[in-house]
């Protein structure tokens, strides 16, 4: 089961039920835009309970197509790094805090 924007803001409507949904919609998709832009800028991007985005720069290097065996360049590129949160962690694994 995958879990889809649609199904939160549904859970999140249930659980304030005095905001509208469309209010709901219009905060939620703020919020994921200012955490995308954030991450662009190189900024950590934290939330306490859950985890850290953060970007990591790969650095340019010639690597080798599997296929013919022949060099290419592979030029710099940023990745997201994800650390989950202690709490999450140990709920997932049924840990006692």
């Amino acid at each position: 089961m995958s879990v889809v924007k649609s199904d939160l803001i549904k859970e999140l409507s249930e659980n304030y039920p005095n905001f509208l949904k469309k209010d709901l919609i219009k905060l939620f998709d703020i919020s994921i835009y200012e955490m995308l832009e954030a991450i662009k800028r190189g900024e950590r991007v934290e939330l306490r309970g859950f985890g850290i985005f953060s970007t990591k720069t790969q650095r340019s290097r010639i690597s080798r197509n599997p296929k013919t065996g022949g060099k290419v360049f592979t030029p710099e590129k940023k990745t997201i790094n994800f650390k989950m949160a202690k709490f999450l962690f140990k709920k997932l694994n049924n840990e006692k805090e």
